[in-house]
């Protein structure tokens, strides 16, 4: 009768932890998910770092070890892909440099001017 409550509280608190998770990003405004998403990927830097000493200096079996291996991976490609998601959406954010007055002035061909092709451009 103990573990049943065990397991229905842990339950309990794991689908109330999901839904507050939920109503809490979904309230984020588009502005903040970059800070938000760097914050994330530290977080996860920090469990990965956890994982890899569990998997060092833990005394566990080969089935814990295994799926060790397996989160510490998953772990990784998420870190690094949110950082590559980050870095993507930062470089939408940066300005791109204005081309110079005389960089303009050679690609276009003025009215009546002969152009490379031997028409005259209009």
């Amino acid at each position: 009768m103990m573990l049943a409550s065990v397991l229905t509280t842990n339950l309990a608190i794991l689908v109330l932890a999901g839904f507050i998770g939920f109503v809490v990003i979904s309230k984020v405004p588009n502005t903040l998910h970059t800070p938000l998403m760097s914050g994330t990927n530290a977080i996860h830097g920090i469990v990965l770092l956890g994982g890899l000493l569990l998997l060092g200096l833990a005394n566990l079996g080969a089935l814990d070890k295994a799926l060790l291996v397996i989160a510490v991976a998953f772990g990784t490609i998420n870190i690094v892909g949110g950082f590559l998601v980050t870095d993507r959406m930062l470089d939408m954010f940066k300005s791109r440099p204005k081309p110079k007055a005389s960089e303009e002035s050679e690609t276009k061909t003025p009215a009546g001017a002969q152009d490379t092709n031997g028409k005259g451009g209009s």
